[in-house]
């Protein structure tokens, strides 16, 4: 079998790792074990592009959202903390 580059690998939907494989039918991410058939793959990247959650959807302004991280707000010492719930989000170019 050849080795084949990274980059012709989709990125995992679930946490975003580059490191995915292909094993049969399926792609695999071996950072958080997530596993999803090929088809599915070439769907998401036919896609319109954009900001995605962690589940692979786009997200477009005005979505709610949960945290599934303790997120640092910028320009504060506020912290959201992980299950946080943020309705209608904003979504900027940075």
């Amino acid at each position: 079998m050849a080795a084949q580059d990274l980059s012709d690998l989709p990125a995992c939907p679930s946490c975003a790792s580059i490191l995915t494989y292909k094993d049969g039918k399926s792609f695999i991410c071996p950072d958080c074990g997530h596993e999803w058939p090929q088809l599915v793959a070439a769907e998401m990247q036919e896609a319109v592009p954009g900001v995605r959650d962690a589940n692979g959807t786009v997200l477009k302004d005005g979505d709610s959202v949960s945290v599934i991280k303790d997120l640092k707000v910028k320009g504060s010492s506020t912290v959201l903390k992980v299950g946080t719930k943020v309705k209608g989000i904003r979504l900027v170019e940075s």
